[in-house]
């Protein structure tokens, strides 16, 4: 009750900021399972056509090169869609820094 009483030690901002850092914490770890699923998916049937004991070296060379290209490709998204996230904020008049500060995720 001390969450919404008036008797509550935490002002309505400070309860507002946690929860914005608890959304974008759990944003960032559904982000990460989304592109760990996607490297798995995308780089493991491109890169390991007959799965053995062991990696060849140039299997772990194409896993590394396309888990790289992956991991780039997110992150760049990632900072493009924040980057449109706070400029919609600051034209609704909302806390854009907040949004701006997020980042990429990984």
């Amino acid at each position: 009750m001390s969450f919404l009483g008036s008797g509550s030690s935490k002002s309505s901002e400070d309860i507002k900021t946690s929860l914005l850092q608890q959304v974008q914490q759990e944003a960032a770890m559904t982000n990460a399972r989304a592109l760990i699923g996607k490297i798995n998916e995308n780089c493991f049937d491109a890169c390991i056509p007959a799965p053995g004991s062991s990696l060849s070296s140039k299997e772990n060379s194409c896993l590394s090169s396309c888990m790289e290209k992956y991991i780039n490709m997110w992150n760049v998204t990632s900072r493009t869609y924040m980057r449109r996230m706070a400029e919609e904020s600051k034209k609704m008049g909302g806390d854009a820094t907040s949004l701006a500060d997020m980042g990429p995720g990984l």
